[in-house]
């Protein structure tokens, strides 16, 4: 967390990748931190939550909330995708929480395209007080010193990939946030306005075409960072398949890019499956194929939703048949309507 000093200036920018620049922390009372902000942000619970899918399936955030300075490597299975995220020595790598604000931000600019705004923003505003309330975190004085230096981390973090870029042989090179401005009142230091721009790369994935997944309300109640990581695995793999989604436990552990000895990473994966409280799927431990560990994901409601869609058919299909005799007693009508005499008297 950032080192927090007396009151200071009115406004805190977005520090250099060296040097974090902070404001004073003196708290008000909540009306202070709600009042006098042009605020077109609403808030999450008007909101649904969406994330980048191909963020969401591999490991580009930290698990844990100490501070992590070692790079996450990661290279798919077939060798065509990779990953590699380093720390600021300052700040660490950007955790899993962290992104909870990458959500919010891409949540939001979804919002206007379905509303049918054109031109979609980089930079959005909001107060610190709704952005924390809006993905359930402390309001206070904590939640707010969190919140500060989360950007610090979202913005020194520095992530290459070929995420893409696969098939032209380039790599990307970017962090989450171009710059980011946290305004505060000059006299008691209560935070007011904060002002944040997601870099180029972060944007192009959220204004592209099928590139968004929606997330359970819930996700952000998870206290775990490999619990959220998992969900958001989960969540892009499994998704609405009938008949769920099988991963090997080794593979998995790639994927989520813990710090974890494999031996270890399977002991806390056993704890999420036996307490099964992940929001949407239920999971177990199967076999794979080559007869290694496995975990099989399924949503809880997969049974229910494939008599929904089974049904659905059923009907689609009873509707076509009965248009198709309709059509066809049109037809048949028609027929006899021409082969009937005039009724002209004469034979």
């Amino acid at each position: 967390m950032g080192n927090f000093p007396g009151p200071g200036p009115a406004i805190a920018r977005s520090p250099s990748p060296t040097q974090a620049r902070v404001v004073g922390s003196a708290m008000s009372k909540r009306a202070i931190r709600e009042r006098e902000f042009d605020l077109f942000v609403p808030r999450m619970n008007s909101l649904p939550l969406k994330d980048q899918r191909e963020v969401m399936e591999r490991p580009f955030f930290s698990l844990a909330k100490r501070k992590r300075l070692k790079p996450i490597e990661y290279t798919s299975p077939d060798g065509e995708v990779w990953v590699h995220v380093s720390a600021n020595a300052a700040f660490g790598i950007a955790t899993i929480w962290d992104a909870d604000i990458l959500i919010w931000a891409t949540s939001r600019i979804n919002q206007m395209r379905e509303a049918g705004q054109n031109d979609l923003p980089r930079t959005l505003h909001t107060t610190t007080y709704d952005l924390l309330k809006a993905i359930r975190r402390d309001t206070g004085g904590k939640g707010y010193k969190e919140l500060q230096a989360a950007l610090q981390r979202l913005e020194a973090t520095t992530i290459q990939t070929s995420v893409r870029a696969t098939k032209r042989n380039t790599r990307a090179q970017f962090g989450w946030l171009d710059e980011w401005v946290l305004e505060s009142d000059p006299k008691t230091g209560a935070p007011r306005g904060l002002t944040l721009t997601l870099s180029n790369w972060v944007y192009e994935g959220v204004i592209k075409d099928r590139a968004l997944l929606t997330l359970h309300p819930d996700y952000f109640t998870l206290p775990g960072g490999l619990e959220r990581a998992i969900y958001r695995i989960a969540r892009k793999h499994a998704g609405d398949q009938p008949s769920g989604w099988t991963c090997r436990v080794s593979l998995l552990h790639e994927k989520t890019g813990s710090e974890s000895p494999l031996k270890q990473f399977t002991y806390l994966l056993k704890k999420i499956v036996a307490a099964n409280d992940l929001p949407e799927y239920a999971l177990s431990f199967v076999t794979a194929a080559d007869r290694s560990a496995a975990i099989h994901f399924i949503r809880r409601d997969a049974v229910e939703r494939a008599q929904i869609k089974a049904d659905l058919a059923r009907l689609e299909a009873d509707s076509a048949r009965r248009a198709r005799e309709d059509a066809r007693a049109l037809e048949v009508d028609a027929m006899f309507d021409k082969r009937k005499v005039p009724p002209t008297g004469e034979q």
